[in-house]
């Protein structure tokens, strides 16, 4: 071998080692949090917790119209979002100004600017069930703590928490009264051992975005680089002539004890490793190659200008519950908008609403023609080439929680992204979509980041098991430079100098 080569190699091997020695605890983490995260993810309250722990909308204590309503809120423009659901066991209008609330009582009119400590008290004990008697007040969080961090819930803060005989605890929004974190003993432990390490989701650290994020695509590329070396390092290295003598034999491995632990499973899992790691860091979307800025935004298009209240001068929000009662128990009023007509959509659950226009009955999802009518007008030039209605999860649209709603209507386009979408009927609303640089990304992060692969996804325990003995065996590797890097930080510090330097001549094992 020439001297340049040598060189290269001692400098993968140095930079390998190195690199391993700061960043072992990390992946070993990284790894370990993994496993508890198939089972226990972040604790969060979705919309359906939030309607199936809510009580049926009486429309005879609607006695406010919507415009009137909105007139007691000061505010300009149009509302982003407006729906009607219950506050406190009364009836309330919620006008959603970006991430600004203003609520007015439906039964009333009265606007209610913040939510009072006995008000939230009573909230939070219609959620858990448990009587008010019981609670302790933890106080008014106005800063963030670990469980108000998360993005979805930090922007509706300040927070009234309320503790649970059971550990449970209840985080009340002060501005917009809903309950918009709710934790438990198991979910917490879970959270501290699973998505806290692996997101390092802490306070001091996730309350700051930016840095939180410089890190984590910092710590990703440095740690995809540390093990693309190992991997050069243990290949180059490898001999399959096994012209490594030892006293017991001759190897293929030039290396004994934890070294030669280390390169076994490095060789095994190196890759698996590699490409966690670098699907982690896409996580973050980091890259521009990998979105497509020029698709057309039909969310825009099928939203239009936002109408307020004045397209729904048509049918008072009474009547409206009142032609759905016969099919669900109508929790929520949506007030919705698709290709320049206004209608409500009643909730009960997600997966289970109705539609109600203004000037016709209820109808269970809006035509496929009439969508298909206003994504030609949203994209032309470009042309529609492809149309379906998914009734099963596919490639490009999965959720193993099931949260995504079926069916969902496919839609191609031959513009130079390739746009595809996918519309939920009984919203009108684009729930996912991809181009060519986005499809790349579904494979890149998810396909390899939650191994969602086909065959694989909806199969289960055969999923578990081949993502389990994945991560355990990045653990052990982990494990093995843990052990070397302690023996290197040992060296240094008792002051016994360097680690023998690799020997490169033919035929020796160092």
């Amino acid at each position: 071998m020439s001297r340049p080569a040598i060189l290269i190699r001692k400098w993968v091997i140095f930079t390998h080692r190195w690199m391993g020695v700061g960043f072992c605890l990390l992946f070993l983490v990284w790894f370990t949090s993994g496993i508890v995260m198939i089972y226990c993810r972040f604790p969060r309250v979705e919309a359906e917790d939030r309607l199936s722990r809510s009580a049926a909308l009486d429309p005879a204590r609607i006695q406010i119209e919507p415009d009137r309503a909105q007139a007691a809120v000061p505010a300009s423009g149009a509302p982003s979002q407006i729906r009607l659901n219950l506050l406190d066991g009364r009836p309330v209008y919620r006008f959603a100004f970006g991430r600004r609330v203003g609520l007015v009582f439906a039964d009333t009119g009265r606007r209610l600017d913040s939510v009072p400590q006995e008000m939230a008290l009573r909230i939070a004990a219609a959620w858990t069930g448990f009587p008010a008697a019981s609670v302790s007040f933890q106080g008014l969080i106005a800063r963030d703590d670990q469980w108000t961090v998360y993005s979805s819930v930090r922007p509706y803060g300040p927070f009234w928490k309320y503790s649970w005989p059971n550990g449970e605890e209840t985080y009340v929004s002060r501005s917009n009264g809903e309950v918009v974190q709710d934790t438990t003993r198991g979910s917490r432990v879970g959270a501290y051992f699973g998505a806290i390490p692996h997101w390092l989701y802490f306070v001091w650290l996730r309350s700051n975005a930016s840095l939180w994020t410089q890190l984590i695509i910092w710590l990703s590329g440095a740690g995809t680089v540390m093990s693309i070396l190992g991997l050069i390092a243990g290949i180059w290295m490898y001999s399959p002539s096994k012209r490594y003598r030892f006293t017991h034999g001759k190897s293929s491995i030039p290396y004994s004890g934890q070294k030669r632990w280390h390169m076994v499973l490095g060789l095994i899992f190196g890759v698996v490793t590699c490409t966690w790691v670098f699907s982690g860091l896409l996580s973050m979307g980091p890259f521009s190659w990998l979105s497509d800025p020029d698709r057309p935004n039909l969310e825009r298009a099928f939203r239009g200008d936002r109408p307020g209240v004045a397209g729904f001068a048509g049918k008072h929000p009474r009547e409206a519950i009142a032609e759905a009662a016969s099919a669900l128990k109508v929790k929520e009023l949506v007030f919705a908008s698709f290709g320049g007509a206004t209608f409500y959509i009643a909730r009960e659950t997600p997966q289970k609403s109705r539609i109600i226009p203004m000037r016709s009955d209820p109808e269970e999802a809006l035509e496929i023609g009439r969508i298909l009518e206003v994504v030609k007008r949203a994209v032309s030039p470009a042309a529609i080439i492809e149309t379906r209605l998914v009734k099963e999860y596919e490639l490009y649209y999965l959720d193993r929680q099931g949260r995504l709603p079926l069916p969902a209507l496919y839609v191609q386009l031959n513009d130079a992204a390739r746009s595809a979408y996918y519309i939920d009927p009984k919203t009108g609303r684009v729930v996912q979509s991809y181009g060519l640089r986005s499809r790349w990304n579904r494979w890149l992060y998810h396909g390899v980041h939650s191994m969602d692969l086909p065959l694989l996804y909806a199969r289960r325990p055969a999923w578990d098991i081949l993502v389990i003995a994945l991560l355990l065996g990045g653990t052990a590797l982990c494990i093995t430079s843990l052990l070397m890097a302690w023996k290197v930080i040992r060296r240094k510090l008792i002051g016994q100098g360097e680690l023998p330097e690799l020997q490169f001549r033919k035929g020796v094992a160092p």
